[in-house]
């Protein structure tokens, strides 16, 4: 049975897509379990971060083409949703890459924070090679992870990067060696980090980020900043945190 599969590690949960017939090709059913599995992730107060993954040997072979055939605007929206939801989370997010990631399915590795690939890991954009224009943000996406030239390679000439090649082009932030499970578990560790801060940090911290990104001058980031780091130092979290570094130092062995 296609479906998103939900589990927890701690502060951090794993979103699969589970479909492996199909290599994970999203359909709008699949895709509207994902926006909601990433809406419950952010309205649970004890998640700190999201994984999302495919059922091996697939990542995600893209949308279904029979699915894709019949859309029109509505349709084709409705399989945006799942990967555009993760895109949008508030929380950050990390794309196991296990195998194949091709057209939806390379914009669902897109759409998380950081990408982690596996050996068998193929990022495919494959849009113009089954005769359809890209579309949900894919040129967008791509050119900011591997700037114009790698994306329009990809994009126009379909050249395919494989787990090493993604690493070398900055869009994959590091190849795991071994199967799945090793995947995951050092996207957990990753995770981890998240897991240790105060969540309300992080949601403010990755909005500061996505306004940075973007901001012409050093001086408006600086700006930026300011505001949420203020209300950061009177929070209870910030007080606490002090107050035990006060004490390990205060109790530290001379």
């Amino acid at each position: 049975m296609a479906q998103i599969l939900s589990e927890r590690h701690e502060r951090t949960v794993v979103l699969t897509v589970h479909d492996p017939d199909r290599r994970n090709a999203l359909t709008p059913d699949l895709s509207d379990q994902l926006a909601a599995a990433v809406a419950d992730a952010e309205n649970d107060s004890e998640v700190h971060a999201v994984v999302v993954t495919g059922t091996p040997p697939a990542f995600c072979a893209g949308a279904d083409l029979s699915a894709l055939g019949a859309a029109r605007e509505p349709g084709l929206r409705a399989i945006y949703d799942g990967f555009l939801a993760v895109a949008r989370c508030k929380l950050p997010t990390i794309a196991a890459v296990g195998g194949t990631a091709v057209g939806a399915g390379l914009n669902l590795a897109l759409a998380a924070d950081v990408r982690i690939a596996g050996p068998r890991a193929r990022f495919d954009a494959r849009f113009l090679r089954l005769g359809i224009h890209p579309g949900g943000g894919m040129t967008w996406m791509l050119q900011r992870a591997v700037g114009p030239q790698r994306a329009t390679a990809m994009t126009l000439f379909g050249e395919i990067l494989d787990a090493h090649a993604a690493h070398a082009a900055g869009l994959a932030h590091r190849v795991v060696d071994g199967d799945h499970d090793a995947l995951l578990a050092a996207a957990l560790d990753l995770a981890a980090g998240a897991g240790e801060a105060p969540r309300e940090l992080l949601i403010t911290t990755k909005h500061s980020m996505r306004r940075t990104a973007v901001a012409p001058t050093h001086a408006e980031a600086v700006d930026i900043e300011i505001v949420p780091q203020l209300a950061s130092l009177d929070s209870t979290e910030f007080a606490a945190r002090l107050a035990a570094k006060r004490t390990e130092i205060s109790t530290r062995p001379d």
